[in-house]
């Protein structure tokens, strides 16, 4: 069944996490993206993970999460000969991807006014930290420098201990995942008007939107969001320690509380609003406390599920991973190699499913510039000049 970004070509100009996860989620659905390195400056991905020997390689853990289905190249943009390549590339494209410095693009003739000359149906997307123009424009970030500046590294962690990092860089991969909604998008919106635009995407904007409930709190009656660590409004909405491990429960509304009390054998605990639960807080979390102690954390929530009761146990990353609901899911795709990589790995796909032409792994991680002489040939370029411009260091 054809994938709906067949057809569709996408220059991938980005490093890190946040631009190549973007290209990433096209590359799923089918699109052909092709990779854009400079030959002595790869993707600094490729130098980031727990596997120090890829590492070396160029093809660490960090680059391998979001580069299948990818071809790579290498051009060194500060040339004019790289440049000449690029705008090649860019006659044949319908997506050209970028998240460098503000204006640096723009200094090398390759912005988007430029580039929409070649292409008129160009969708040109900038990502960066704070966008391309305000007083932050210039500045640069990756996403732990955007917890501190946004506020939500302010509200995490606990009374006792903050502020605290989230222990994923959930701000690059939401980026990658709007950035593809945001792509997604112009796309379709090409196709009722022809014509293509520039996306200024910015990390920071991201953030805000991450927050926005209290965003929205805050705006109401300034109230600052504070970090409550494992203990949230409700009691019966917090993670609380058990015989064996934590156990985090979830009876965050009035039917959820009342189901939560009789599975623990007190429904005169139970309460007819939220407001008497929060006059009541403190004797319910002292309860609750003791309460569970009784069992461990995999048989409260075993025993609340059946219930229905939101409950699930703190879990680390290889219990998650084994858990067989992900055997349902397709969530992630198995590698049993790659270019310069022995041995398997897995690798995340597409968070949703489609009953037909859904997302897809067709292809493992590329080496550096893997793609080269195939991308260049593709343009026009014969054997000779090829071997010219690797001579003359362009890729």
């Amino acid at each position: 069944m054809t994938r709906p970004f067949e057809g569709i070509r996408v220059i991938d100009i980005t490093h890190v996490l946040a631009g190549p996860f973007a290209a990433y989620q096209l590359g799923l659905l089918g699109a052909d993206v092709i990779k854009v390195e400079h030959p002595a400056e790869p993707d600094q991905s490729r130098e980031s993970g727990t596997d120090h020997d890829l590492n070396h390689k160029l093809m660490g853990t960090g680059f391998l999460t979001q580069a299948s289905n990818k071809r790579s190249i290498t051009l060194d943009l500060k040339s004019a000969a790289g440049r000449e390549v690029l705008k090649k590339l860019v006659a044949t494209a319908d997506v050209m991807v970028e998240n460098y410095r503000p204006g640096a693009f723009e200094a090398l003739g390759l912005g988007y006014e430029d580039m929409a000359k070649i292409n008129p149906r160009l969708i040109y997307a900038s990502m960066s930290a704070f966008g391309q123009h305000g007083p932050r424009g210039q500045m640069t970030a990756y996403d732990h420098v955007i917890q501190t500046t946004s506020g939500i590294m302010a509200m995490t962690g606990t009374k006792e201990v903050n502020p605290v990092k989230l222990g994923s860089p959930a701000i690059d991969y939401a980026t990658g995942t709007m950035g593809a909604f945001a792509l997604a998008t112009a796309l379709f919106q090409r196709e009722k008007t022809g014509r293509g635009q520039r996306i200024d995407m910015a990390m920071l904007d991201v953030a805000i939107v991450l927050m926005s409930s209290h965003v929205t709190g805050y705006s109401r009656n300034g109230a600052h969001p504070q970090p409550h660590g494992n203990t949230q409004h409700y009691s019966i909405s917090s993670a609380c320690h058990t015989k064996e491990g934590m156990v985090m429960l979830g009876a965050s509304n009035v039917r959820q509380q009342q189901r939560f009390w009789a599975a623990i054998g007190r429904p005169d605990m139970a309460k007819a609003s939220n407001d008497a639960r929060d006059a009541d807080y403190d004797r319910e979390a002292a309860l609750i406390a003791e309460t569970l102690l009784t069992k461990t954390a995999a048989e409260w929530e075993e025993h609340f599920q059946a219930r229905h009761v939101p409950a699930g146990r703190v879990r680390q990353m290889r219990e998650a991973l084994a858990d067989p609901q992900l055997e349902t899911r397709n969530i992630l795709h198995r590698h049993e190699s790659a270019p310069g990589v022995e041995g398997g790995f897995s690798v995340p796909v597409a968070a949703f499913k489609f009953a037909h032409g859904g997302a897809r792994v067709d292809a493992p991680p590329p080496a550096f510039g893997q793609h080269n002489d195939e991308v260049l040939g593709e343009l026009g370029y014969d054997t000779a000049t090829i071997a010219r411009l690797r001579a003359e260091h362009v890729i």
